[in-house]
């Protein structure tokens, strides 16, 4: 992939000043959550409930312990100081100060957010963004968004914002926020209202400043201030100095302290007169004595009451700056035009040519989904354990995490979904890291290496997994997004960040290690790891004791390490290139990756191997405490992820390389039962232009494999590739236990189970992570094969393909088709037909697998943020382009 402009943009300026140190353009960014309550961070519960041990409905009065939450919020990258929107309607029982939604026990699939938000545009160094939210004119239904969701069942649809009649004759505002930096530590903030009903409506705006609280926890830091000044709020801090938010007229400002009110939430006396929810008991509830007279204290709001006529809007201005500014409104406006300018060419610079406008809007929307969605992230494991009366060095298994003490994250970090799901997953960030370096290749590079560092990796060498449990075990993911990364920075500048390679490279073999010891549970390189990602796709919880007993052999988990084998390899060549010991891990990982195969593929003493012959398939085998094993033929993304494990090699490494070629060709011949199976396989034989293949399958098995994937009534939808065959719609797989029946069956929507939360669905809707990484085996099977090699797709339709052409075909999910309507936003007319709805995009979780409808979390822009890698990738590589870029790589 590059870039279709590489001019030196003034985005692009900031960029590198920010890389080299030179200016601070990432202090600033929207790193608030939109969501801190009900996290794991914030439970102290005995039992380890967070979503009961910190609610909403306790937020707006309960001062957070590890972070904050905001609408449309920004704050510096420690978090110190946060500025964010609240409103008020006239009507709402609270001041809106933050997004609402479900619990997990609320909602009838699991959490949800129930808010209509959208991340409009963001250039990386955040010098421009642009966000809105859409606030009814009516009282939100919050009860009524409970109720009803309770009573529903899991085959029931959601209850949505949109369902409660509240956006009925379109009383609503459409309120966008924009930022516009002056400078690195100089905001420019405009806010407008637009009412888009037919009557006029009164909206109480109140951009709010406040410290996040660090000062009354033991070894907290001391109290910082606010207070109001001429035109101003004055922010007084210890580490981050001073700043001035101005705003214009004489505009009421309300002081309170960001403490919580332990009248409300304990019924315990309060320590201060003013406490977090002060504003909201005098704004909606007339208490006047509930703010500070004296205009001091460590939140702050600007409070203004707006009258805006019907089908109009009204726009308020402010600016937060670290300067004393005489006249803060000279040149608000040339600034705000230039950087939205600036963000135009930016992106002219990363969209390629030959899109339309539509994908270019699909394309600038998930971009701006990701760079809205990093966040400041904040746990120092040892003081939380010690908080809930832990010995740090003792780990106890009843409480969470108590084995990963050594943790402190202090960063800015990007999330999966800022509500749903604000705190950092391993394998979601490997993905964003793909997304991201399209546009901060910086950014993209310290994301991958964060998860490396001592303070997060453990010292045993797993890679921390979330915060609801460190220690689960995601897809190893992490070396093919460090290739990704490292191989397209080398593409776009002629060199590669060898530093960064080796760094990342050292620490990963530590986590291969810990693969190979913690997760092969015989030693014959079949490998299990749990639900790894896939949360409900299983007959059993993946990640629990197994109703039979025995274990699980994973054809997921082993591929994974095929995967990781091949990566590995790809990055000791590399490095190899300068330093010939690298050679010596090449000839490792290539003897590790040929066991595998083998293992893959063998048939046992029990006849139970991975690979099931008559189906043509690779499945799970059950593995039973009498020695007895069985598959379990579900036919899943299980079964697939081995053609994921596909990689191809430039013939350049035989000239390189001729010792790793000999090493290769003797430890073969030393070993029949490698030779048998790996020859087959032709790693050692060059392919249509000279590469080399390596793949878990021989020719005969990836055409049986493919089949099945390009059959509509099994895996191939619409919209891209099903978690889940379709064929288990009319036959679902069923395993008795007992007596007591477990069973998988096509659910393209939501899932029916309460497995992993209920809150997702790997039983067959289209995942964007999985399907980028099989367009990626596609491809480099076409780059190994050549034209020739040609598919029927779809299976049985008579039209033959190459692998080429067979991965084109995701991104229509986002774009308008025929009727004008998107695939993405399902059966909702508003955002078909709705000329302030059509275009807004959002990037959920996942998809249905019939009709490509969004499901799940509704911001996951996180790996949905891939549609704007899949978007663009054919564009910029054609048809043999991709072997290409397999051939001698740049010096």
């Amino acid at each position: 992939m590059t870039e279709n402009s590489g001019g030196a943009d003034p985005e692009r300026l900031r960029l590198a000043d920010a890389d080299a140190g030179r200016a601070a353009w990432r202090r600033w960014g929207p790193y608030l959550s939109e969501r801190q309550w009900g996290t794991v961070r914030e439970d102290y519960s005995p039992g380890g409930d967070a979503w009961s041990y910190f609610t909403h409905d306790q937020a707006r009065s309960r001062a957070y312990r590890w972070g904050e939450d905001g609408i449309a919020g920004v704050s510096d990258d420690k978090q110190r100081l946060c500025f964010a929107l609240a409103l008020w309607n006239g009507r709402d029982p609270i001041l809106k100060e933050r997004m609402f939604g479900l619990t997990n026990a609320e909602g009838n699939h699991g959490e949800d957010v129930k808010e209509y938000y959208f991340h409009l545009d963001s250039t990386p160094t955040h010098s421009y963004m642009k966000y809105l939210y859409k606030y009814p004119q009516g009282a939100f239904p919050y009860d009524d968004l409970v109720t009803v969701n309770r009573s529903r069942g899991r085959h029931d649809p959601e209850y949505e914002l949109l369902d409660t009649g509240v956006f009925d004759e379109d009383r609503y505002f459409d309120v966008f926020v924009e930022y516009a930096k002056a400078g690195p530590e100089d905001l420019l903030i405009e806010i407008t209202a637009h009412n888009r009903g037919p009557d006029e409506a009164t909206l109480h705006l109140l951009p709010t400043l406040w410290f996040r609280h660090t000062w009354s926890w033991a070894g907290g830091t001391a109290v910082p201030g606010l207070r109001r000044t001429p035109g101003a709020v004055r922010a007084v801090h210890d580490e981050l100095g001073t700043r001035w938010l101005y705003f214009t007229g004489e505009t009421e400002t309300l002081f309170t302290e960001n403490d919580t009110d332990n009248e409300r939430v304990f019924g315990s006396p309060n320590t201060t007169p003013y406490v977090k929810d002060g504003i909201d008991r005098y704004v909606v509830h007339g208490e006047t004595g509930a703010v500070n007279p004296q205009q001091t204290g460590t939140k702050a709001a600007v409070h203004h009451v707006l009258t805006v006529p019907a089908d109009d809007s009204v726009t308020v201005r402010l600016r937060l700056s670290d300067t004393e500014l005489a006249d803060p409104w000279a040149e608000f406006q040339q600034v705000l035009d230039t950087r939205r300018t600036e963000a135009d060419v930016f992106f002219e610079g990363v969209v390629p040519d030959g899109l339309t406008e539509d994908e270019r809007r699909m394309v600038r929307q998930a971009l701006a989904g990701m760079l809205w969605s990093k966040q400041y992230y904040y746990l120092d494991v040892e003081r939380w354990l010690a908080e809930h009366g832990v010995d740090p060095l003792a780990a106890d298994p009843r409480v969470r995490n108590s084995s990963w003490y050594h943790m402190v994250n202090d960063e800015v970090i990007s999330m999966p979904d800022t509500w749903e799901y604000p705190w950092f997953a391993a394998w979601d960030l490997a993905f964003h890291a793909i997304s991201l370096s399209m546009v901060d290749i910086g950014f993209a590079k310290s994301q991958l290496e964060l998860l490396l560092r001592r303070l997060y990796l453990h010292p045993n060498g797993q890679i921390p997994a979330y915060e609801w449990n460190f220690g689960d075990v995601n897809p190893p993911v992490h070396a093919w997004a460090v290739l990704f990364v490292y191989e397209l920075e080398k593409h776009r500048t002629g060199r590669g960040d060898r530093t960064f390679l080796e760094n990342a490279f050292q620490k990963l073999m530590k986590n291969f290690t810990w693969w190979l010891n913690r997760k092969d549970v015989d030693g014959n390189n079949v490998f299990q790891g749990g639900f790894l990602g896939l949360d409900n796709i299983g007959v059993f919880d993946r990640s629990a004791p197994l109703p039979t007993g025995g274990h699980l052999d994973q054809a997921d988990g082993t591929a994974w390490m095929a995967l990781y084998c091949q990566n590995l390899l790809e990055i000791a060549l590399e490095l190899a290139d300068d330093n010939r010991v690298y050679v010596e891990h090449a000839q490792t990982l290539f003897e590790h990756f040929a066991w595998i195969t083998v293992a893959m593929n063998h048939i046992g003493d029990d006849n139970q191997s991975l690979w099931d012959e008559e189906d043509g398939f690779f499945y799970d085998v059950l593995r039973l405490p009498d020695g007895g094993a069985t598959r379990l033929k579900v036919r899943s993304l299980v079964g697939l992820i081995p053609l994921a494990a596909t990689s191809v090699i430039g013939g350049w490494t035989d000239r390189r390389f001729p010792e790793l070629v000999q090493g290769a060709r003797e430890f073969v011949r030393g070993h029949p039962a490698v030779e048998a199976l790996v020859s087959s396989h032709h790693v050692l034989g060059p392919g249509a232009a000279g590469h080399h293949l390596f793949a878990l399958f021989d020719e005969e098995r990836l055409r049986r494999i493919l089949s099945r994937m390009l059959d509509e009534d099994e895996f191939l939808g619409p919209h891209g590739i099903r978690s889940l065959s379709r064929y288990h719609a009319a036959h679902p797989y069923t395993f008795e236990v007992h007596g007591e029946p477990y069973g998988v069956g096509y659910l393209p929507a939501e899932s029916d189970s309460g497995m992993f939360g209920g809150n997702s669905n790997w039983r067959g809707p289209v995942w964007f992570p999985v399907n980028l990484l099989l367009v990626r085996a596609l491809l480099n099977l076409h780059a190994y094969h050549g034209d020739d090699f040609t598919v029927e797709c779809p299976t049985g339709s008579g039209r033959r393909m190459n692998l080429y052409e067979v991965a084109d075909r995701l991104t229509a999910t986002f774009l308008r088709d025929a009727q004008g309507s998107r695939p993405v936003h399902g059966a909702q007319p508003k955002f078909a037909k709705d000329p302030h709805w059509r275009d807004l995009i959002l990037f959920h979780e996942y998809f249905h697998g019939d009709t490509g409808a969004g499901l799940g979390a509704s911001h996951q822009t996180g790996w949905t943020g891939l549609a704007a890698v899949t978007a663009t990738l054919f564009h910029l590589v054609g048809d043999g382009d991709w072997g290409a870029l397999r051939e001698e790589p740049l010096s």
